[in-house]
């Protein structure tokens, strides 16, 4: 009998907290040396390298710091297999990946309670698995089929659940940043102290959207944290042709709101910076600005090669891996061996296996749903026959 995912123990930290009782701290492992990384002729050896590019400091227990690394694998790792799959046309529609952002997304969502509300991107894979999203919903969502969370109409990530916490992305970039005010404001008018948090690329800070969403949640004070993910490149072009200034962060003093500037590479830095914009959302002191400085490793999307990309560019940011970075400090700290990270790992990957394979056993959506909640259905006392002009 195939395992489904939670056999596997990909529930979130936080199902888990409201849905099993709370486990004994695992044991601390063996001490152990870190394990020795290959590097490029000329580069520091591995004890050098994490001296002198060190994560930073946090208060996250073992266990925390090992639910961090388990979902920027997963982050990875299902969409490694969605690019093996685009490539045998078993994806419908384009595919963007987040490659080199996976701390971005599964740090900042870590620093979430259970009734907040995030709105991602999609690039945000990693906030969407942090709160609940299974990957076998991802797998049938891109492969279009009728056991997806949207039936099969849409390919990609735009599907949400306000059970979890999770409102769809909008293609339009920046127009969530209005929406997830709204829902901000929504919170503050039910008495609810929950938090609203998306996501937005370095080009989506030239948008109207972007700049009127966040105006009004400084003029309202409401809990919003917008989180601008830059990657250096909007598309193809350069950050530096489409602004004049360096740190997106400056845009905040238009607002009379924090901005602050977060290594995003740095899954603890990124914890550690939204969560404190976070406490100041709940403590009721209005929106923040938070600016992640990072790289996406990949083209804007499956089909694009970045060839415009200089290759001394992405050597630079390949030594800066998110996740290899956070290994070299798992290991140096000894919060865990190489074993324990390579049967995380391996965890996964058969885990993945099972929810692909029931992506692909999974039939296409059959044509009588296809206009299933397209249209809205007027309640019965204001519902009118429909007649045609004449």
């Amino acid at each position: 009998m195939s395992k489904s995912s939670s056999e596997y123990g990909l529930l979130h930290p936080l199902a888990e907290s409201m849905q099993q009782p709370p486990e004994p701290a695992p044991p601390e492992p063996t001490p152990v040396e870190p394990t020795p990384v290959e590097q490029p002729a000329g580069e520091s050896p591995t004890a050098d390298n994490d001296e002198t590019d060190p994560l930073a400091e946090t208060s996250l227990s073992r266990r925390q710091q090992l639910h961090l690394y388990r979902y920027m694998q997963l982050n990875r790792l299902v969409e490694d297999r969605l690019s093996n799959l685009y490539r045998q046309n078993k994806v419908v529609g384009g595919l963007y990946g987040s490659r080199g952002q996976e701390a971005v997304s599964v740090g900042s969502a870590f620093a979430l309670e259970p009734q907040d509300f995030i709105g991602p991107l999609i690039r945000n894979l990693g906030s969407m698995l942090v709160r609940g999203v299974e990957p076998r919903e991802v797998f049938t969502q891109y492969m279009a089929r009728g056991t997806s969370p949207t039936g099969g109409k849409d390919c990609n990530l735009h599907f949400g659940d306000v059970r979890r916490g999770m409102i769809a992305p909008i293609s339009m970039l920046g127009a969530l940043i209005p929406v997830m005010a709204g829902v901000a404001l929504a919170g503050e008018r039910q008495g609810k102290k929950l938090v609203a948090m998306t996501w937005i690329g370095d080009g989506g800070t030239s948008t109207g959207d972007f700049h009127e969403g966040l105006n009004l949640a400084a003029v309202l004070n409401l809990p919003l944290v917008v989180i601008a993910e830059h990657n250096g490149y909007a598309y193809s072009t350069p950050t530096s042709m489409q602004m004049r200034i360096e740190n997106i962060a400056d845009r905040a003093v238009g607002y009379g709101i924090p901005g602050s500037i977060i290594d995003g590479n740095d899954v603890l830095a990124v914890y550690n910076g939204v969560k404190r914009a976070v406490d100041r959302a709940r403590a009721g002191d209005g929106p923040s600005l938070v600016e992640v400085k990072t790289f996406r490793m990949k083209g804007h999307a499956e089909h694009d090669d970045a060839g415009y990309v200089p290759r001394e560019l992405l050597d630079q940011w390949a030594r800066r891996d998110p996740i290899e970075r956070f290994e070299r400090h798992l290991l140096h700290h000894r919060l865990a061996s190489p074993e324990d990270l390579e049967a995380i790992t391996t965890t996964i990957r058969e885990s993945l296996d099972v929810e692909v394979d029931f992506a692909l056993a999974s039939e296409m959506p059959p044509p009588e749903r296809s206009l299933e909640g397209v249209y809205a259905e007027a309640p019965p006392e204001v519902a009118v026959a429909w007649r045609p002009q004449r």
